[in-house]
């Protein structure tokens, strides 16, 4: 049997120790002859074909380090919940600008960018959004989500770095509330979805809505039909978790009232 060479010499997945960095370190290994992990917290030994280079992405050097000899970027690293904006200014905004200079350095032409549908939270839930209309956010992460997308449409305009920004829903085993039976993207789901970004020829600088393929829409992924991804998976398959009652929530409740949920009520001020 003829063995396959992977399209990619060195891949780097950054945040490889979260959630969604631990499902893409598995599924993302057949698509490259090195997966270089790179995250702060503990990566644990590197397994075949890994390299393991820890660093904080808000130290430049180090980040320049860390993308030599790199292919592509599968950028999944940074805060991923609502906090103080100094955390999130070093992690997902200084962190950011770090890794686009150095990608800009090394020559690497193209980054899948995990964005949130938290650019786009104080959307109201009875509208429908696509990737055109004006951003939203809903708190801190939100904003810094809305750097990254206008830091790497930047990048793709003066440079010609490629970017998919991912506007990655609610990404786990099973929907966990009544919202996520609309935010829902399943594991599987993820993982076509960062491949189909990854390997689309020619994708400039694309937005894409991560979400399954649900029976309640949000949002309109039609300006990334280019990238051919096709959800398979849809929360309707855990419909039986969340009957439908008449018990409806207050209307001025503003964690229903938008899409961003619970985050829209969820960001802290300034400390005095």
């Amino acid at each position: 049997m003829t063995q396959t060479t992977p399209a990619f010499k060195r891949l780097l997945l950054t945040g490889a120790a979260g959630g969604l960095g631990r499902v893409l370190r598995e599924k993302s290994k057949p698509w490259t002859q090195i997966l270089r992990l790179n995250d702060i917290a503990e990566l644990g030994p590197a397994q075949d074909g890994e390299e393991i280079m820890r660093c904080d992405l808000a130290d430049r050097a180090a980040v320049l380090a860390l993308l030599d000899g790199v292919d592509s970027v599968l950028h999944f690293g940074g805060i991923s919940v609502e906090a103080e904006f100094e955390p999130i200014m070093q992690a997902n905004i200084l962190g950011l600008a770090n890794l686009y200079e150095a990608v800009h350095q090394q020559g690497i032409k193209r980054v899948i960018y995990a964005s949130s549908n938290h650019v786009n939270g104080f959307y109201p839930t009875t509208e429908l959004v696509d990737a055109d209309m004006p951003l939203r956010p809903d708190g801190f992460y939100g904003l810094s989500k809305c750097f990254g997308e206008a830091l790497s449409r930047y990048y793709y305009d003066r440079f010609g770095i490629e970017t998919v920004c991912l506007r990655i829903g609610s990404c786990f085993p099973a929907p966990l509330n009544a919202r996520m039976m609309v935010t829902f993207l399943s594991y599987d789901d993820l993982v076509e979805l960062v491949r189909c970004a990854l390997f689309t020829p020619r994708v400039g600088h694309t937005i894409a809505f991560g979400v399954s393929d649900n029976a309640v829409r949000w949002v309109d992924n039609h300006k990334a039909a280019h990238l051919g991804f096709h959800a398979k998976d849809s929360a309707q398959a855990f419909a039986e978790r969340f009957p439908d009652t008449a018990q409806w929530p207050p209307a001025n409740d503003p964690a229903t009232t938008y899409q961003g949920g619970p985050f829209v009520v969820a960001g802290p001020l300034y400390k005095k």
